[in-house]
């Protein structure tokens, strides 16, 4: 099986959960098991013990997932019917109520050895090769991540193809924990969550100031780019879901509720509704390449298991674009699109930029013909700019290929963010048309582009890629003025009038805290810049410019400071 591929390391990983389950049956034959995904960064099983598990169970499990892993037994899987998957499963309620919702009269049975699970596939071949393991711990969750059913306990791991790779993951992981988004939101005041609304993320005012410079920040390059900008509703009904598609190969992942008796969905993608807008009226080739962009709040039904801080939220921002061009436009917005999100990438310090080209998965719609100018305009568009990338085969959305761009952080972790997919299908089934020259109707192309993704889960990202110690530019509070005595006090209300004509988010610190206390606080909450204020300094009219780190400059003019302010911004 290659190793490199996105989809080769989930299948691992889901093979790795079964191995956990037998191990843990094995050890603990009271225990109940409900469901092991693979996720993003591993895999979990969670499971209803007759004793709650503590922690120094874990190592007894892992040395027991190992024990199988040695016996290399093979992994198979089969259909059979749901009659009989109840006769197995009958003193399993988690597994009958699965069994009961899986559509159809047959469902999935995987086996190693002596152990079956209830299973729709995608396994490696044996247990031999789940060698790289390691569990990480143990939480509490419920039953379809619902508070009101049955509390049960996850067990979570990871797996890799390699030891170089578990053991990479692990010292990232370590280091990662020093500086997790989660911790840094609470420190600096950023972000909460809430029981009441899991998964939704509340934005403090520092917090929110963050999301608002990320958008607006991007907002201008798309405006020097042609882009314009809109507003879709966020609720819209089934029947436009059924025609793009999202509700046959999605539905599972949306949240639905009924309005007049109509069946609505809340929208977890936003091209439906910029394709309506573009129906709106009669289209002239003139009109097009068509930019529309929009900044676009999306639900998806995670998972409790997965929520993950900003990383992975039922409620999140997609910088949306969505391009309508005649096909010899192609490949110069391809071209436009890979600049620009180089672009956004290096202006928050990510050098290190990988690029992925998706190609059809088994889940397609639309001919194989489409499926192939479409993969080839990406490949050209790339091999053009000079841009390196892979091929991952099968990875790409449903309607269409895409090239995934993937940022490295300072902890040499990967992010993929930016997304190009060309979608020749959604313009036939809308039916979306222009008036070409010659006055012949034609069909548009679509390109879907976005570059930070997910904004909340891009803000997660630089938190933790800056450690919290965020650039001048982007942070919440830039600027902190200390002064030694409140003699200084008009002194530094002048420079916070200047600073804030210059649109710098700045704070006069009003304590009574000696200056070592004011410094101390203002480092604690990574301000980048602190300007220190005594007698010398308001006599000449300069400033004490004092860094993060602890750097200084001295006797410094307003003048100077504004061609920093300028040089930063």
């Amino acid at each position: 099986m290659p190793q490199d591929s996105k989809h080769n390391l989930e299948i691992l990983r889901h093979s790795a959960a079964h191995l956990a389950a037998q191990a843990i049956l094995d050890l603990f034959p009271t225990t109940i098991l409900t469901i092991g995904p693979a996720t993003e960064d591993g895999f979990f099983y969670d499971v209803l013990p007759s004793t709650s598990f503590k922690e120094e169970d874990l190592e007894r499990i892992e040395q027991r997932m190992h024990f199988f892993a040695d016996q290399n037994l093979p992994i198979t899987h089969k259909e059979i019917s749901k009659q009989e998957a109840r006769k197995i499963f009958g003193n399993n309620p988690f597994k009958l109520e699965l069994i009961e919702k899986i559509p159809g009269d047959m469902v999935g049975l995987s086996q190693q050895g002596d152990f079956i699970d209830l299973c729709r596939g995608g396994h490696v071949h044996s247990t031999g090769l789940i060698k790289h393991i390691k569990l990480l711990g143990l939480s509490g969750s419920y039953w379809r991540g619902d508070k009101n059913n049955a509390p049960l306990q996850r067990i979570s791991g990871t797996a890799f193809f390699t030891a170089e790779e578990l053991e990479n993951y692990l010292k990232q992981r370590e280091e990662a924990l020093l500086y997790d988004h989660r911790k840094l939101g609470k420190q600096m005041d950023l972000f909460s969550f809430h029981q009441e609304g899991a998964g939704f993320p509340f934005y403090h005012p520092k917090g929110k100031r963050i999301i608002n410079t990320l958008i607006d920040y991007l907002r201008r390059l798309l405006d020097e780019q042609g882009y314009q900008e809109i507003a879709t509703p966020i609720m819209l009904n089934d029947e436009l879901w059924r025609c793009s598609g999202h509700y046959e190969h999605y539905k599972e992942n949306m949240y639905f509720c009924l309005i007049d008796s109509k069946s609505f969905a809340i929208r977890p993608m936003n091209c439906p509704g910029s394709i309506l807008l573009y129906n709106e009226r009669p289209r002239s080739y003139r009109e097009l390449p068509l930019r529309l962009a929009e900044f676009g709040l999306v639900h998806r039904h995670e998972l409790s298991g997965v929520l993950h801080g900003l990383f992975r939220t039922r409620a999140f921002t997609i910088d949306d674009a969505h391009i309508y061009c005649m096909p010899n436009q192609i490949e110069d917005e391809i071209s436009a699109m890979i600049k620009l999100v180089y672009q956004v990438f290096r202006k928050f310090e990510f050098e290190h930029i990988s690029v992925g080209l998706s190609t059809r998965p088994d889940n397609s719609m639309g001919s194989e013909i489409l499926w192939e100018t479409a993969t080839n305009s990406l490949k050209s568009a790339l091999e053009k700019n000079k841009i390196p990338f892979k091929l991952q085969e099968g990875e790409g959305a449903f309607y269409g290929p895409k090239i995934e761009f993937k940022i490295h952080d300072s902890m040499g972790r990967e992010w993929q963010c930016g997304t190009i997919q060309l979608d020749f299908f959604q313009p036939e089934n809308f039916d979306l048309s222009y008036i070409a020259s010659e006055g012949t109707k034609q069909r548009p192309v679509m390109i879907h582009r976005a570059i930070y993704g997910s904004i909340e889960r891009f803000f997660g990202i630089i938190l933790e890629h800056f450690k919290g110690n965020l650039p001048f530019w982007i942070a919440p509070l830039q600027v902190k003025l200390l002064t030694i005595t409140d003699a200084q006090l008009p002194y530094a209300q002048k420079l916070f009038d200047l600073l804030k004509s210059e649109n710098i988010r700045a704070e006069i610190d009003l304590s009574s805290d000696p200056l070592s206390g004011k410094i101390k606080t203002a480092q604690l909450e990574r301000i980048p810049w602190m300007l220190v204020l005594g007698n010398k300094e308001m006599s000449q009219e300069t400033i004490t410019l004092r860094y993060r780190d602890g750097k200084q400059e001295t006797g410094l003019s307003w003048t100077d400071l504004r061609a920093l302010i300028h040089k930063n911004s």
